[in-house]
């Protein structure tokens, strides 16, 4: 990891408690994620491992494994994998870095990843959409989240504590030819307004998929 992930990373050390005690229920405020993620399972049930990308405590995973998903889910952070092995202990969730995946070529039948993309600074956006594409099946499919718009925000206080949090806004034009250098092909790009309770920032959400020979 270079400078920025460890200091993410370490960012999110600090208040992993925190943040999984507001975000492991968030879901149940979200009927338009929870319409998204069943269109997604409905796609990907039965078919083998499926992977969270950035998967915090774990709970996006959690909502699909509910749904017949298998799952796992990689986090940069090992406090946010404590957590994440804690509150759903029928999941294998394990620490890892989306920019060099340790995963074998063609591992999983599909990836989810909602807002962990946004960390990642515009350069390595592709390099880590190329990783995702080589750790996925023929046909299957990537579900991206992210804030929509132009230019970075960083976050130095968090819950109290002092963090290094970089973010990355995008729109919905922009990530689409990221997934087409990437190789996937891009199915649909929503959007939504920001809920109440949530940072004002517009909500995206990419849908795309490694073509079934390759």
């Amino acid at each position: 990891m270079d400078e920025q992930q460890t200091e993410l990373a370490a960012s999110y050390d600090r208040v992993a408690r925190q943040y999984a005690a507001e975000y492991c229920d968030e879901l149940g405020r979200k009927p338009f994620d929870r319409a998204l993620l069943d269109e997604f399972a409905a796609d990907v049930r039965g078919r083998g491992l499926v992977c969270e990308l950035g998967c915090g405590p774990g709970q996006v995973a959690r909502y699909l494994r509910d749904r017949g998903v298998e799952m796992c889910g990689i986090d940069l952070s090992p406090e946010m994998v404590n957590h994440a092995r804690r509150l759903n202990p029928d999941i294998t969730f394990t620490q890892g870095d989306m920019l060099a995946l340790d995963a074998a070529d063609a591992a999983f039948a599909g990836l989810v990843s909602f807002y962990a993309v946004i960390h990642l600074r515009r350069e390595e956006v592709v390099r880590a959409l190329k990783e995702m594409w080589r750790v996925l099946r023929p046909d299957a499919p990537v579900l991206l989240s992210f804030h929509g718009g132009a230019g970075e925000l960083r976050r130095a206080e968090w819950y109290g504590e002092p963090v290094s949090v970089f973010v990355t806004l995008f729109s919905g034009e922009e990530m689409s030819g990221y997934l087409t250098a990437a190789s996937f092909g891009v199915e649909q790009v929503s959007t939504r307004e920001p809920y109440p309770f949530e940072y004002p920032t517009p909500r995206l959400y990419a849908r795309a998929r490694k073509a079934a020979t390759t």
